[in-house]
């Protein structure tokens, strides 16, 4: 099992970000994790159906996030975090491909690793089982005991790709398709794409002179004339059926 679980964006400060996810997509905080303290960070988690949208910032001088702030020029995509069932084999695969494991998570309810993103490319990418159970709907240790009362549809109710841009995008696609162990297949339009459970990896060309990263999500909606009023009622840019805010380009389908 490989399903698309939570997406992290990295902003360089919590509030206004998370407002305009709240307000533009119908979306609701379910938790901060204080366990990101240690890294120097605070967050924030909204449910999009059963998966998650987490924003991050730099609470300090010094931290990995915000040197990532840095490097692609503002805020962005950081993280994609993808729900296994196999934490431990996938850990003794990386090991024989040489892929390093940058941070094991392990809260007995959660294994998570996060690969190298040296070693990967993209962005961060983490696999993590959470043994309790393996539903869509079932617990999920990063958004805390109660992520089912903030969950919002009524404008917003899933998200259905990843998008990640390279300047070698079918390159990009193959090293994931490696790590992950999935067929690389291709798109209508002929980008390179990693199919999940619940949701397509898509790779493209890089054309905003912001590098290699994180670049775009694919939500399903059901108000998008709710989405594009109130985006650019926050002030944020609105381009046919892409939304743009926190740094990366929301195309709502």
């Amino acid at each position: 099992m490989l399903r698309l679980r939570q997406i992290c964006l990295v902003a360089s400060q919590l509030e206004k970000p998370v407002d305009d996810l709240k307000e533009i997509f119908g979306l609701e905080t379910c938790h901060h994790d204080p366990a990101v303290g240690k890294y120097g960070l605070t967050n924030a988690l909204l449910p999009v159906g059963t998966d998650f949208l987490e924003v991050v910032a730099p609470s300090r001088e010094g931290t990995a996030a915000g040197r990532y702030l840095d490097r692609r020029n503002g805020d962005g995509g950081y993280m994609v975090i993808l729900q296994c069932n196999d934490a431990e084999a996938r850990a003794a695969r990386m090991a024989a491909i040489g892929v390093r494991i940058a941070n094991r998570l392990d809260y007995g309810t959660y294994i998570g690793l996060q690969l190298h993103p040296k070693d990967t490319g993209g962005a961060i990418l983490e696999t993590s089982v959470d043994p309790r159970s393996h539903e869509p709907d079932g617990p999920w240790h990063p958004a805390g005991d109660d992520w089912r009362k903030a969950v919002r549809t009524d404008v917003t109710t899933k998200m259905t790709a990843a998008e990640l841009q390279s300047i070698d995008p079918q390159a990009l696609g193959q090293r994931w398709s490696e790590v992950l162990n999935l067929e690389l297949n291709e798109d209508d339009v002929g980008n390179p794409v990693l199919r999940l459970e619940n949701a397509v990896l898509r790779f493209v060309t890089a054309e905003d002179n912001r590098g290699e990263g994180l670049a775009g999500l694919d939500l399903l909606v059901v108000d998008r004339d709710y989405i594009f009023k109130m985006a650019t009622a926050r002030g944020c840019k609105v381009d046919g059926e892409t939304v743009y805010a926190c740094g990366i380009r929301f195309r709502v389908l």
